[in-house]
């Protein structure tokens, strides 16, 4: 019985994930989309904050002594489809959450798409190990700041900022990003970006 509610799941999460890229392709009276030209600028400067910490502390607010990790983030184009059809769902259904409105989290779309993670990261429906949301962003570099900032998550511990610049072992040991931004001028927040900062199992 498990093994088929798993599989029903799978089933489901799969057609969602191929409605999703079908609605990304169509433009015939949407006014949702994907910038990827942005979605690439945040990746860009991501990395420059994480390759000179010290020249960011001011602007961002975190400790001139902060020990970022010194590995630089490669893209993955798996990853990128993720975040892709992430942002474009919440632009396209105006919502704002790590978790789905079908209750799906982002470790199941990651693994959906054939990018390998342990099976322990996949027990819940719901897990998010690998994802930060930004929503309300003027580009992709604002996105990226206001996350590292991290306003919002001050009392629960700046768990976006760990998450992009690698402050714990967990983060740090993550080394594949794909980044999605969407825009829809009519949604509640216009601009979306979900950046999946990950690593196969091994």
């Amino acid at each position: 019985m498990a093994k088929e509610s798993v599989k029903k799941r799978k089933v489901s999460g799969y057609i969602l994930m191929t409605l999703l890229l079908v609605l990304m392709t169509a433009t015939s009276g949407d006014d949702t989309r994907i910038n990827r030209d942005e979605a690439r600028k945040a990746f860009v400067y991501l990395n420059q904050v994480r390759e000179n910490p010290q020249k960011y502390y001011k602007e961002l607010g975190y400790s001139k002594n902060i020990r970022v990790s010194d590995k630089s983030l490669r893209w993955n184009d798996t990853l990128a489809v993720v975040a892709e059809a992430k942002a474009y769902d919440m632009a396209k259904r105006d919502y704002f959450s790590h978790v789905d409105p079908e209750g799906f989290g982002i470790n199941h779309y990651i693994s959906l798409r054939g990018y390998k993670l342990n099976n322990d990261w996949l027990k819940n429906k719901s897990d998010n190990y690998f994802e930060s949301l930004a929503a309300g962003s003027r580009d992709g570099e604002d996105a990226i700041r206001q996350l590292i900032i991290d306003e919002d998550d001050a009392k629960g511990g700046y768990r976006h900022r760990i998450h992009l610049l690698g402050l714990d072992e967990w983060s740090s040991s993550l080394t594949d990003i794909g980044i999605g931004f969407a825009v829809r001028p009519d949604s509640e927040y216009q601009t979306y970006i979900c950046v999946i900062i990950a690593k196969h199992d091994w």
